[in-house]
């Protein structure tokens, strides 16, 4: 298929279930991958998105981070608002240790990641990166949430940039079809499906999500993660939703 896009929604500690959907995509979507123009996210789906992109083989050590990441987060007070607890330089740890050092060539002119101007409140997807620590920039810049990941916001190309969710979560690229994932119910192609008001959705940031009381909670999940047991399943959970989403459209090996 010509022109076919994958994108990744903002969702904090959920990019945990972005994580199950993209290794369910190397193992049973190959072929779809193979036909994948480009590549986009907000937050941490900008970063699942990079490391889909970059380097695939590496999406386990992710997963890996994320969740030794979510624990140690939890064992702080305030969690992320921790006095003294830098969260954004443990995720540049992250990130560092992931992406292979010519990310930025495989990324260049592929990889859209939403970011939001803390000047004007406007958003813009940057999808050109001159060297490797250029593109960590601006994954953290998509990452930053002012006072929750710190006070100092991410510098990039002269101005001061903040979390990509804010204004664009989850990024529809012109050209062709952009296959969404979101761990938010809702009406991406690849979601959970919750119970309760079918039909009745909110578009918030450019993402249409259901009214329930499950995304409600996973609102709260996103900022503070859950136990390892749950972060356990909706690992699981962002796998067997694309198992099924592949199954459906004929792309599943």
């Amino acid at each position: 298929m010509k022109h076919t896009h994958l994108s990744f929604s903002a969702c904090g500690f959920l990019g945990i279930y972005h994580l199950g959907a993209a290794t369910m995509l190397c193992m049973r979507g190959r072929d779809l991958l193979r036909d994948i123009t480009g590549f986009a996210g907000a937050s941490a789906g900008a970063l699942v998105a990079a490391v889909l992109l970059t380097a695939p083989e590496r999406l386990e050590e992710c997963t890996r981070f994320v969740f030794a990441f979510a624990e140690e987060t939890r064992t702080q007070a305030l969690g992320p608002v921790t006095p003294g607890y830098d969260f954004m330089a443990r995720l540049r740890g992250g990130i560092d240790s992931v992406l292979p050092q010519h990310a930025h060539t495989l990324a260049r002119g592929r990889l859209h990641v939403s970011v939001t101007s803390m000047a004007d409140g406007k958003n813009c997807l940057v999808s050109s990166f001159t060297s490797r620590d250029d593109l960590i920039t601006v994954l953290l810049a998509s990452c930053f949430i002012p006072v929750y990941a710190g006070l100092e916001s991410v510098e990039y190309a002269g101005q001061r940039w903040m979390d990509g969710g804010f204004t664009d979560s989850l990024p529809v690229l012109p050209m062709g079809r952009t296959l969404t994932f979101s761990p938010f119910s809702g009406r991406a192609d690849v979601s959970p499906w919750d119970p309760g008001w079918p039909g009745m959705c909110v578009r918030l940031a450019k993402q249409d999500v259901t009214v329930s009381m499950a995304n409600l909670v996973r609102v709260w999940q996103m900022l503070f993660p859950p136990g390892r047991q749950m972060m356990e399943a909706i690992y699981c959970r962002g796998m067997i939703d694309t198992a099924r989403f592949l199954r459906r459209e004929c792309w599943h090996q």
